[in-house]
């Protein structure tokens, strides 16, 4: 991990954000290539699930899971088009991101909003922590909570909610439902409305024109993966143990993405899939660099490797016991060593 000192030195912190900003560039060829590259296979995979239904589903949910990721890579250009930089144009954004919700179900501008939103606050303890955020309570305030508010938490936090049901309850319910009801959000409520109504029309329309199975045998069971994967990421590039996690009046920008956001260390290939969202602590130090120039921005500028919070897949699989925020010793904790220490 390096030096933690020389990592989150202010004076080497403050150069990064006009580094990165130079790669801020929306390529139309580039996006094109992206777009062909992610919904080709796409289609092309989703029709040999649709025919090999009545063979097996047995051979449909590998390739449902192959699919998923590059639903993941459709909902990643959807992912810059709600931060206007996945092209030059804002219309062409928008049009890209809208269809591409139609394949993802993630509501193109409510999510957009509340994603940005995260940005802005990323790693910010404050009350509004849980939009575009999973949430997280600090030690103290766990410890403050009635037992069967724990309880909840505690369900809440396991694995097989936070990363089974949770995602398909995130995207098929928490998704179609205004729930953020902050004053300003009245534009992305109507949208999520819009939203919801022409999904109901171009999925009722596939039913009708291919039966039922194209959507419950075939494209559901995609969703649910692409749900699965998609939650797991931004857990791990958040609630990493050495993460960041600050109240408002002394929360840093630059500190929350660097030290808040990991760089998710894969192999190329896993990168290419997952439309280089693993280059998380770029992406936070500038959303407006396109998923296309982060892997150059982070290779080109050996800074950005040095200050990274640099973590493999088999080091991600320990995140899945960080429950609580620590703030005495500025990491996350497990349940048990919260309950080892507080035992009666």
């Amino acid at each position: 991990m390096g030096n933690s000192h020389y990592k989150y030195d202010p004076a080497i912190l403050q150069k990064l954000p006009a580094i990165v900003k130079s790669y801020q560039l929306p390529d139309t060829q580039k996006a094109t290539i992206q777009i062909l590259n992610s919904f080709l296979p796409f289609v092309a995979i989703w029709i040999a699930m649709y025919f090999l239904v009545d063979v097996s589903f047995w051979l449909v949910l590998p390739l449902a899971v192959v699919n998923a990721f590059f639903l993941v890579r459709i909902f990643i250009i959807q992912h810059d088009c709600g931060h206007q930089s996945f092209t030059a144009s804002r219309k062409a954004n928008d049009v890209i991101g809208e269809v591409c919700s139609m394949f993802s179900f993630m509501p193109y501008r409510y999510w957009a909003k509340g994603h940005n939103f995260h940005h802005g606050h990323n790693g910010m303890l404050w009350e509004f922590r849980d939009i575009g955020d999973i949430n997280l309570l600090t030690v103290n305030e766990f410890h403050q909570l009635p037992w069967y508010k724990k309880l909840h938490y505690v369900l809440f936090r396991s694995a097989p909610v936070l990363f089974l049901l949770g995602p398909a309850w995130y995207l098929l319910v928490q998704n179609r439902l205004p729930l953020i009801r902050i004053k300003g959000w009245e534009h992305a409520h109507r949208s999520l409305l819009k939203h919801n109504l022409l999904l109901v029309a171009v999925h009722m329309g596939i039913i009708l024109l291919l039966g039922y199975k194209a959507f419950v045998m075939v494209h559901l069971p995609i969703l649910l993966f692409f749900a699965c994967i998609a939650v797991w990421f931004f857990y791990v590039q958040h609630q990493h143990e050495s993460t960041y996690k600050e109240w408002k009046d002394k929360w840093d920008y630059i500190r929350a993405a660097v030290q808040g956001s990991t760089f998710y260390n894969l192999p190329r290939l896993m990168h290419w899939l997952t439309g280089n969202i693993g280059y998380h602590h770029i992406h936070h130090l500038n959303s407006l660099v396109p998923n296309y120039e982060l892997a150059r921005c982070h290779h080109e500028n050996p800074i950005l490797d040095q200050v990274a919070n640099k973590i493999t897949f088999w080091e991600s699989l320990r995140c899945v016991f960080n429950k609580l925020w620590d703030e005495d010793q500025q990491r996350m904790i497990s349940f048990r060593e919260y309950f080892k220490r507080n035992k009666s």
